[in-house]
């Protein structure tokens, strides 16, 4: 599938322990060069030296490098690889699940909208987080410490969230996690296959 003239970015994103961050590695092979991958912004920084806070100052303080970081990362990826589908781990939206206050905010503290932000997407791929199958949400990420009732409430939020963006795919925790992936890679072959419709 020749995807050269594709200038797109999709979000694939989600609660706590919905198993996308592994999902999007397995991704990129499938497609094998065409997609270029954004890493998750928020695991660069809490892995990083910075330390998780529950000051809301420092919280606000710590949404805002989240936001500005995830939205450099996805320029810089799309200016080296102009002719690849940019692939994020999370976009600029998912800080305002995480954010102490209200939305109107969040959108003045980061000096732009809600309609900008979802502009930015092309389509959003949504696993839940597998807390609201009643599954174990531990893994080997030390970044990752929310409780099961933490993950199922951040889920809810994001949901309704990136749930607004018209072009939302969302596949349910139930799923085995292989069927993610295929979930994962039909979606993407389908939005590219309605690119390549569009641009004819």
């Amino acid at each position: 599938m020749n995807i050269t003239h594709v200038k797109k970015r999709i979000v694939l994103t989600g609660g706590p322990g919905g198993g996308k961050t592994t999902a999007i590695d397995l991704i990129r092979r499938e497609f094998s060069g065409k997609i270029a991958t954004v890493p998750e912004a928020a695991t660069m920084i809490f892995s990083g030296g910075i330390d998780r806070s529950d000051n809301n100052q420092v919280l606000k303080t710590q949404q805002t490098a989240i936001f500005n970081l995830q939205k450099h990362l996805e320029d810089i990826q799309r200016a080296t690889f102009e002719h690849s589908i940019i692939l994020c781990d999370r976009g600029s939206l998912d800080g305002l699940a995480y954010w102490p206050g209200n939305a109107d905010e969040f959108f003045q503290a980061m000096d732009t909208t809600f309609t900008d932000e979802l502009a930015r997407y092309d389509a959003v791929i949504f696993f839940e987080s597998a807390a609201k199958s009643g599954e174990s949400i531990k893994s080997n990420n030390p970044i990752r410490n929310e409780s099961e009732k933490a993950a199922i409430i951040l889920d809810n939020k994001l949901q309704a969230i990136w749930s607004q963006h018209p072009n939302f795919y969302l596949i349910h925790s139930a799923e085995s996690f292989i069927n993610k992936v295929m979930f994962g890679i039909t979606t993407i072959e389908k939005i590219i296959e309605q690119y390549q419709k569009d641009s004819r």
